[in-house]
């Protein structure tokens, strides 16, 4: 059936319903609705040693949102991979965003390619499990290298660009060692 009109059709809307996930995070994140936030997740989403759940969810979640005042997440690209069948009920992702925070004095710029996962519950799609990643995170009067590449202290550097197993592969042999995984 995958084929058929009914089919394509259905994957269509499928891709259109999770196209608009990282938009309505980037909105509930910026108005800090942590109502709207938590229900962009499966009932059910896994908090690790943290439990599991929305209610998890919003606990860990809220004191992060408080660290800074005034945020800004721009998105520029997401591409999705819908799992098997003309009507998936799972699918990949990943999202490109620059995202901006008003921390104090300071006005932190972000990089971040978020990898998520997607999952159709009572016929609405939802995050699974959204992972962060960094390129950089640094003042607006910084150079992320100026700064290791974190002056906000966001856990150490950046999982991004050596995450992809294809970035090592390209470097690999280069006389450079900047340009391989640290």
């Amino acid at each position: 059936m995958a084929g058929t009109t009914e089919g394509r059709l259905a994957r269509v809307e499928a891709r259109l319903d999770i196209g608009q996930l990282p938009i309505r995070y980037a909105l509930a994140v910026d108005q800090r609705d942590l109502d709207a936030w938590v229900a962009l997740f499966v009932p059910d989403v896994d908090m690790g040693r943290r439990g599991t759940g929305r209610q998890a969810l919003r606990e860990f979640i809220e004191p992060q949102l408080r660290w800074f005042y005034r945020s800004v997440h721009l998105l520029a690209g997401h591409r999705i991979e819908l799992g098997p069948g003309y009507a998936p009920t799972t699918a990949t992702g990943q999202v490109y965003c620059r995202a901006e925070h008003e921390v104090g004095d300071r006005w932190i710029v972000m990089a971040i390619r978020y990898d998520d996962t997607y999952r159709l519950v009572d016929g609405e799609w939802l995050f699974e499990r959204r992972r962060e990643r960094h390129w950089y995170a640094a003042d607006l009067a910084e150079h992320p290298q100026a700064v290791g590449f974190d002056s906000w202290g966001t856990g150490g550097p950046p999982a991004l660009p050596a995450a992809d197993p294809a970035w090592d592969r390209f470097w690999a042999g280069s006389p450079d060692s900047r340009l391989s995984s640290r």
